[in-house]
């Protein structure tokens, strides 16, 4: 069943069309990937998505709900949370604080982020399982500045996952990682799949092709194509771009 779906989405700027007539569904508890090369609109379309740019007409229903055109923070209440292609941490708070902020139950604390989260075991506790889940359990007390880019990513992750959202939209969550920074990530998105719905967009073919349930290619601001990776490797349009080649 379609969690997501997006019909006739089209996005201009000025005189300039990005995205013309996407349509695309997003099944409840699959890892969606989105590819395509430089400048076809996969960002604007992810985006758009998740409230930063306003479509200039068409629909996307988060389970049968128009939320097409409201805000991040809007989109982001009905249960929908992302990350960032570049990282938004506060670099002098610890791992821990970094997520409670995000927590559900830190919204009625004030603007006083410190004081509003010194000493709260409930929140240090609930802050401290969601770090587990993403392997930074034992990297708690240690200021977000001071991890390396492979753990920044995954405290992202978490920060994103302190939310309790419903859908998890990652903007190409491998950039600027090595191989076993990339490795790392998978496994911990592979342990994700299924308990959440998940939206990728990345430009690493090998890591969205082992990963992903389904995947739509997105180019001149339009869905080209469509499928499981294995039908992606034998579409004709995507042999000849080589964009589901592992080189």
């Amino acid at each position: 069943m379609a969690l997501i779906e997006v019909e006739g989405v089209h996005v201009r700027f000025g005189d300039r069309v990005v995205l013309e007539e996407i349509n695309l569904a997003v099944n409840e508890g699959e890892l969606h990937g989105i590819m395509g090369p430089n400048g076809a609109g996969k960002t604007t379309f992810f985006n758009t998505l998740t409230g930063s740019v306003k479509p200039s007409r068409g629909r996307i229903r988060l389970e049968g709900a128009d939320i097409a055109g409201l805000g991040p923070h809007a989109i982001a209440r009905k249960g929908v949370a992302r990350s960032f292609q570049i990282m938004t941490l506060f670099n002098d708070f610890t791992a821990q604080e970094n997520v409670m902020v995000a927590l559900p139950a830190f919204r009625a604390r004030g603007f006083d982020v410190r004081r509003a989260v010194a000493g709260d075991s409930a929140l240090a506790d609930e802050a401290n399982e969601v770090l587990a889940s993403v392997g930074l359990g034992e990297k708690a007390a240690i200021s977000a500045k001071l991890l390396s880019y492979g753990e920044r990513r995954a405290l992202e992750i978490a920060v994103a996952l302190a939310q309790r959202p419903r859908v998890l939209c990652l903007d190409e969550p491998t950039s600027g990682l090595g191989t076993d920074g990339t490795t790392r990530l998978a496994e911990l998105i592979a342990k994700l799949k299924g308990k959440l719905t998940i939206v990728a967009v990345e430009h690493d073919m090998r890591f969205l092709f082992s990963l992903a349930d389904r995947i739509s290619v997105i180019h001149w601001g339009q869905v080209v194509a469509r499928g499981t990776p294995r039908e992606l490797q034998e579409n004709p349009w995507v042999k000849r771009s080589n964009l589901g080649s592992f080189g």
